[in-house]
């Protein structure tokens, strides 16, 4: 998947992969997109290398516009969004 742009921001390709495996099978992603998909601003600023903290409008957006709205806004939705694909391969 290429990136993906908001405005004049952007999800580095190199990242994508990471919020994918998240949403689509349930694989946690490093600290940075942990803390974005927790909702924890400060979080992700504090976790965010050079290229994406100028870059931090386009992963709200994307979980905003893109995302299934349960995967992502707090701790407890992330908690809920990984143990739901640990039920199924159960």
């Amino acid at each position: 998947m290429d990136r993906y742009s908001f405005r004049n921001f952007y999800i580095p390709e190199r990242m994508m992969d990471g919020i994918r495996l998240y949403i689509d099978r349930g694989i946690e992603p490093g600290s940075f997109l942990t803390a974005i998909i927790c909702n924890d601003l400060r979080e992700a600023v504090g976790r965010a290398d050079d290229e994406n903290i100028g870059n931090i409008p386009a992963f709200v957006s994307y979980f905003y516009n893109e995302a299934p709205s349960p995967c992502w806004g707090s701790p407890e939705r992330m908690d809920a969004w990984v143990a739901r694909f640990a039920s199924e391969a159960a």
